[in-house]
């Protein structure tokens, strides 16, 4: 019998399972893999270095785009980082606005996983699925901020403005008649809160629909169970967060171990796996998904009933309010000056973060009193599980490789920052 070949092997950073721009050297023997060795910095744009010279709050906008799937999370982390720094309190309504929508994000982030993850190994049904739904929801991104991605919608203080009391609606075409444009506003009618409700009503069937397609399907599991095994205690001593960490048996979830903003006041369940496989991190997305679902619910029948200000009331963080700056001379001044100059922070440094939809997402933040941070330090959970990768992919073929680095569920936006 002839014997195998040892050969090196870059895998990316053009292949379409690398998930943007990883470029794995993989040292085979056959299709086995003895080493895998990722190169990254191939998306590095010195974030955190851009952040140190520009005003606090010009540098939201640079958050969207590290992890680009879960925008919001990202932004949270940043103001919170700054709110902890001034040490100021944000208006209740403002809490539950940000809440849903880092909810609304996970739900965006897990559905474009789902979609990807299952497209690499092979299921093409599932992606036409998850984005289907993830079209209502960047509407909802699109009603509140202008844009479908890169919001800017949090800001120190609160949020940038309340949500809307209407929703875009299809306009006439000449490929659709009059009753199929009905047809597609028919949940558009109301405020974003309607729409999102409606969305909530009808969302766990289409989590069915998803399970119906993967949970029990033969080759799902052939090619997730048992693939990228770690045990609890090895995920925590590699530094894992989030369903990788939850995956592998650890319960272990910020919004419940260190709750900020009204996450103590939800409720909530945080799902558990129990052997670390791709196939257990599969099951906790998708109960995630269903949970997610449960958050915006109480959080939409809380703001149906409490109206009130979305913005802290001092002048030094937030904003004048548009229609007076667009009759007074003072306003006018004032808005120029936050937006040009921003505002001094104590001096002081601070650790914020949140349980973003792929693990904890951390701002480490020094300010030396001027209006622009000394040092800001980015913790990306990517990072933590792409240093797994080797370890996770010894021993295994080449085409779980695809498997492994779906089910890190990695983008490269945060890892390279």
């Amino acid at each position: 019998m002839k014997e195998f070949k040892n050969f090196t092997m870059n895998f990316g950073p053009q292949h379409p399972a690398a998930h943007g721009v990883l470029r794995l050297v993989l040292q085979m023997e056959g299709e086995v893999i003895k080493n895998a060795d990722p190169h990254i910095g191939l998306l590095h744009r010195a974030t955190e270095k851009l952040a140190e010279s520009k005003p606090y709050n010009q540098s939201i906008g640079y958050m969207d785009r590290l992890d680009y799937v879960s925008m919001m999370c990202n932004e949270h982390a940043y103001v919170l980082s700054i709110e902890k720094l001034l040490d100021i309190d944000i208006p209740e309504r403002a809490k539950y606005i940000r809440v849903m929508f880092d909810e609304v994000t996970r739900i965006l982030n897990h559905l474009l996983w789902l979609g990807a993850h299952a497209l690499d190994i092979g299921a093409m049904s599932v992606f036409l699925y998850s984005f289907r739904e993830r079209e209502d929801l960047m509407d909802c991104y699109e009603a509140v901020s202008g844009t479908r991605m890169h919001a800017t919608y949090y800001r120190p203080g609160g949020v940038a403005r309340d949500l809307p009391t209407t929703m875009p609606k299809y306009e006439k075409s000449e490929f659709k008649n009059k009753d199929e444009i009905k047809a597609l506003n028919h949940n558009r009618e109301g405020s974003m809160l309607d729409f999102l409700k409606d969305f909530t009503s009808r969302f766990p069937e289409c989590i069915d629909e998803y399970e119906n397609l993967l949970t029990d399907n033969r080759i799902w599991k052939q090619r997730t169970v048992g693939i990228g095994v770690v045990d609890a205690s090895r995920a925590i001593d590699l530094g894992f967060t989030g369903p990788m960490l939850r995956g592998s048996g650890v319960n272990w979830d910020l919004r419940k171990k260190q709750p900020y903003e009204v996450y103590d006041k939800l409720d909530f369940d945080i799902p558990i796996g129990k052997t670390g496989d791709s196939y257990d991190r599969y099951l906790v997305r998708i109960e995630e998904l269903r949970q997610s679902n449960k958050i915006i619910k109480q959080c939409i029948s809380w703001l149906e009933k409490n109206p009130g200000p979305v913005m802290i009331d001092d002048a030094k963080v937030a904003p004048p309010n548009r229609d007076n700056m667009k009759v007074e001379m003072e306003s006018l001044i004032h808005h120029f000056k936050i937006f040009t100059e921003g505002y001094c922070v104590p001096e002081g440094e601070v650790y914020a973060a949140v349980e973003a939809p792929k693990g904890e997402f951390g701002i480490y933040m020094i300010s030396d009193g001027a209006n622009k941070p000394y040092r800001l330090k980015i913790r990306a959970p990517g990072f933590a599980h792409i240093a797994a990768l080797n370890e996770m992919c010894k021993d295994h073929m080449l085409s779980d490789v695809v498997t492994i680095i779906g089910t890190q569920d990695i983008v490269f936006g945060e890892i390279d920052r």
